[in-house]
């Protein structure tokens, strides 16, 4: 599992572009005799796992393939490429920063204004997508549109690598780590049925999961994230949210969906009976897939259960790998619990 998650995280998919992911993971599964896979219209892939049971509850266990990044929106006469944010990046953590450029991994790297042309007022503010460009060093539109037209994406350049003893580095932790975790999950035999979705699109507004939870009409959902730890300097108590070796985060409520309580309670007591460390978010912020899925159909049991991780949604997000370990460890442990007892 952990193999997979830094491939994961080194490969480029933008939402609306996640066909590397999906290729890896079908890669991953072939010659696999316990699954079986469509891909739907939207680029979802729906995963049926056959457990050593059927399952008495129509279980999905879904992540999200996309990645925040860029994309070129404009190209200018001398050859620098206007951009819009993909998915939730904040400005001032692209300045300066260097990117993959379309299907060709072409390089650039974003610029801004210098700031002895800034005035006062302007070094006061932050900074917005409307003053960023993506130079890729073409010296002309012409030049510049044959390599990366209207339309194209741009990542943040791969550089997963270890940070002491047992922290990672890397783009695109959000939402890598959930789909590695899923993707171990099929690797293993299962007790009961499970149907896993590699979802599109969450980064722009939860559409993949929209699709695949009406096609799957689960009964159940659990969604694997990743989300933000705030345990710096400058936050303190709630402030926090979470913390990276508190093991994965449990969530009750955040801005699109209030999970179910039943499998809250479970999961908590689920890991305190088996040693597993967890905690919750101490913030109502945020939200994730599971907004679109619990209210599919009619109503979806769900919850999020998330991988802690500093500096969400910029080249360099950090996570623990104890973290991945319990959350690893928790998560066959609870679909057998939401499969044998009334939670």
């Amino acid at each position: 599992m952990l193999n997979h998650f830094e491939e994961l995280c080194n490969l480029c998919a933008v939402s609306g572009d996640e066909g590397a992911v999906r290729d890896y993971v079908c890669r991953a599964l072939e010659g696999n005799p316990t699954v079986s896979w469509q891909i739907d219209p939207l680029g979802n892939l729906l995963v049926e796992k056959k457990g050593a049971q059927r399952a008495p509850h129509h279980l999905m266990v879904s992540a999200h393939m996309d990645e925040v990044g860029l994309i070129v929106t404009h190209v200018q006469d001398g050859g620098l490429l206007e951009i819009a944010a993909v998915g939730g990046v904040d400005a001032s953590v692209v300045i300066g920063r260097q990117f993959l450029v379309g299907r060709q991994h072409i390089p650039g790297i974003v610029g801004t204004k210098p700031v002895h042309l800034l005035s006062k007022e302007q070094r006061s503010q932050l900074p917005t997508f409307d003053g960023l460009v993506l130079d890729i060093g073409a010296s002309s539109a012409e030049e510049a549109r044959k390599l990366a037209p209207e339309g194209t994406c741009a990542y943040f350049c791969p550089d997963f690598r270890t940070l002491g003893d047992s922290r990672v580095c890397s783009k695109a932790i959000d939402d890598r780590a959930g789909c590695a975790l899923l993707l171990g999950l099929l690797e293993q035999e299962l007790p009961y049925d499970i149907t896993a979705a590699f979802l599109v699109q969450e980064e722009i507004g939860l559409r993949g999961a929209t699709a695949a939870a009406y096609t799957v009409a689960p009964e159940f959902a659990l969604v694997l994230e990743a989300t933000t730890a705030a345990d710096i300097v400058g936050a303190s108590g709630g402030e926090r949210v979470c913390t990276l070796g508190g093991g994965p985060v449990i969530s009750f409520m955040d801005r699109s969906t209030m999970y179910d309580k039943g499998m809250y309670q479970a999961a908590f007591a689920l890991c305190q009976a088996q040693g597993i460390p967890c905690q919750t978010k101490t913030r109502i912020a945020g939200g994730n897939d599971s907004g679109a899925i619990h209210v599919s159909r009619g109503g979806v049991r769900t919850l999020a259960v998330s991988l802690p991780c500093r500096y969400l949604h910029s080249p360099s997000c950090v996570a623990d790998l104890a973290d991945l370990d319990a959350f690893a460890a928790f998560l066959p442990q609870m679909i057998q619990k939401l499969m044998e007892e009334d939670v």
